[in-house]
């Protein structure tokens, strides 16, 4: 039987370079003085070690596969630009940003397994929280850590750990489908923040059911899926859905003046028959796909159908997740 085929997904360990010159010497007429800057030392000793911590998972995660019957390869997540096929497995070290720029590469077909590379110290939060914010990495939806990943990776691979289908989220453009699934969450907005976004939407059952049509003004539209509930859905006042729902939540941002009328949906559910038709007005938009990474750029009178009929995306999840996953 051949070996289980991993792919190692790196989110890259110098994400925080330590400040350099140019090398110029004072006396040299290319030389200018460095503009002033604040330069705590305990913030970039924090920083360096971050970098540290990263690198170090890093090694540890190869040492591990290397003892193991796989055939494994590793990838830097800035330099994968073609889908991931013909693996049984893959491993995101770093946090939920590396997992979800992952998935983007994913089908229905391949488990991923994130690795939380760098996790918060609540020691080093409690003396430092007056200086400074010093969380690191959530790593929400990653199962394992440097303590545990050689037991996690091994459940995995004899079949004790199994991952769970999480929803994602589809968009089509003028009826066409957008190759990337959202496995959070997704923005449309005026690509400037401080401008107003102008658009009208409706949810439509797939029996031809549809909503009256609500004309917006606000500062755009975000929808999530179940695992992404948690995440700025929930921070602007949204609700924490089940894992195993398929059901998208949607919310309108900071809406300007709506009426009466039109207030009750301006927050809720899109369930799993359903989809949501929206009409861009600006003359200008963008669709954020999972954050900042992915964006497709909109205009006057596009049209975006929202729906979860994506694939869904096999997780292993951790297990205080797989636990709620069950009520």
């Amino acid at each position: 039987m051949a070996p289980p085929r991993v792919l190692l997904f790196l989110k890259p360990f110098d994400v925080y370079p330590p400040h350099q010159y140019d090398g110029a010497s004072a006396s040299s007429p290319t030389y200018s003085p460095p503009q002033p800057r604040a330069a705590n030392p305990k913030i970039l000793s924090y920083l360096a070690d971050r970098c540290r911590v990263q690198k170090d998972t890093i090694n540890l995660c190869k040492q591990v596969l290397q003892r193991k019957s796989l055939d494994w390869t590793s990838v830097q997540r800035d330099h994968l630009s073609q889908p991931i096929r013909d693996v049984d497995l893959v491993i995101a070290v770093g946090g939920d940003g590396t997992l979800l720029r992952a998935s983007h590469f994913l089908d229905s077909s391949v488990p991923i397994l994130g690795v939380n590379s760098d996790p918060t110290c609540p020691k080093e939060v409690d003396e430092l929280m007056d200086e400074f914010d010093a969380r690191r990495s959530t790593g929400y939806l990653c199962a394992a850590t440097a303590v545990n990943f050689e037991q996690i990776l091994d459940a995995t691979l004899d079949g004790s750990r199994c991952p769970l289908e999480l929803s994602r989220i589809s968009v089509k453009l003028n009826g066409i489908q957008l190759p990337t699934y959202a496995l959070n969450d997704i923005l449309v907005s005026h690509p400037c923040p401080a401008s107003v976004s102008r658009f009208s939407f409706r949810k439509r059952s797939n029996n031809g059911e549809s909503s009256y049509l609500i004309n917006c003004r606000s500062s755009g539209l975000r929808v999530s899926t179940a695992a992404g509930s948690t995440a700025a859905m929930l921070s602007a006042g949204g609700f924490v859905m089940p894992l195993s729902s398929h059901e998208l939540q949607y919310m309108i941002r900071e809406p300007i003046s709506p009426t009466d009328a039109d207030k009750p949906l301006l927050h809720g559910l899109v369930k799993q028959e359903q989809h949501m038709l929206l009409v861009w007005h600006n003359e200008e938009g963008a669709v954020y796909v999972d954050g900042s990474h992915v964006v497709y750029s909109i205009q006057h009178g596009d049209t975006l159908e929202i729906s979860s009929g994506a694939p869904t995306l096999k997780v292993i999840l951790p297990e205080i997740l797989l636990k709620k996953a069950s009520y």
